[in-house]
């Protein structure tokens, strides 16, 4: 099982990127997906989840509103849509996948121990 994740690069303030992260080895079309991000020096903190069909996205307060995730389950791709961003949106980002058995509440997977496997990260650097 394999999480790449792609997209990342260096930005400037206010510009947008769009995030991917293809599985491949199994099918994650009925799990719940998930991105994080992870500066230098800090934890790895939750980002943003969706549900296994995209009826249910959960964002970060400090992305709300700028970011949203998606997900297409024939390309069994996870997407992370960031507009507006900020040099403190700086961080390797990582994507997520889970394994059965699912919880329903969506919340559950603002957590890192919600989720399974992890892609490798991809780098957004924002500058000012």
């Amino acid at each position: 099982v394999q999480l790449q994740a792609s997209g990342g690069g260096l930005v400037q303030t206010g510009d947008s990127l769009r995030l991917s992260c293809a599985a491949s080895g199994r099918t994650f079309a009925g799990a719940p997906r998930g991105w994080f991000r992870q500066a230098p020096g800090k934890e790895r903190e939750f980002v943003a989840a969706i549900s296994w069909n995209g009826g249910s996205t959960y964002l970060s307060d400090s992305v709300k509103g700028r970011f949203t995730i998606s997900r297409d389950n024939a390309k069994n791709t996870v997407y992370l849509q960031m507009n507006s961003l900020k040099p403190e949106d700086t961080a390797v980002y990582y994507c997520a996948a889970s394994r059965p058995p699912y919880n329903s509440d969506i919340v559950y997977y603002t957590q890192v121990g919600g989720f399974d496997y992890w892609g490798q990260g991809t780098q957004v650097t924002v500058s000012s």
